[in-house]
């Protein structure tokens, strides 16, 4: 541990941690909140399409997870490589936020899908820190790869990029299991370098 995770400070950092996560979710619901009852209505979907009720309840609960993850691994970091996890958090937080405003406030979803290529650039960035704190927990790591990566899959089948075959439940079982047992093995794998890093 480092002097960033001192007691006195802990809990302060996350309050703060929240508070920016839910602004950058704030200005998305700004953006989304009349259009998902009004335009979202009238475009092509997929008849996989999640009811819009589920929005709110499914990103408040990611939103929380996302600030709670940045906030830990912050705090085992100091230094430049504390300031790096604020960076990659912020950034990624602000092309999430975009999104929402070209998708749903500006109708634009041919910029929306440029921005996605953007996060996933981002994500790639992101990746040798996440498995580096992901190897020496390998049970969160496949909970949370389970977990997200059909909902990868369902944005890409979404924009036109991929098609999953039927039934779909049986995929996403299938993409869930696949992901949440290559994700902890991946990272292990990616140790050595780590450490020598």
């Amino acid at each position: 541990m480092t002097s960033l995770t001192s007691q006195p400070r802990r809990y302060p950092a996350l309050a703060a941690f929240l508070a920016v996560t839910f602004t950058a979710s704030a200005i998305g619901s700004w953006a989304t909140i009349d259009n998902v009852r009004t335009w979202y209505p009238t475009i092509a979907k997929p008849s996989w399409t999640p009811p819009n009720w589920l929005f709110g309840p499914v990103w408040t609960l990611l939103y929380t997870l996302m600030a709670i993850a940045a906030w830990r691994v912050w705090r085992t970091r100091q230094g430049a490589e504390a300031r790096s996890v604020l960076n990659l958090y912020g950034s990624q937080l602000a092309l999430n936020t975009l999104w929402s405003v070209l998708f749903f406030a500006l109708h634009r979803p041919g910029l929306a899908l440029i921005e996605i290529i953007a996060l996933w650039a981002l994500f790639g960035l992101e990746l040798d820190a996440s498995l580096r704190w992901m190897r020496a927990r390998p049970s969160v790591a496949g909970i949370a790869s389970a977990v997200f990566a059909p909902f990868s899959y369902m944005g890409a089948e979404r924009l036109g990029a991929a098609t999953l075959p039927e039934p779909k439940a049986v995929t996403f079982a299938a993409l869930a299991l696949a992901w949440g047992f290559a994700v902890p093995l991946i990272a292990r794998v990616k140790a050595p370098s780590a450490r020598s890093a």
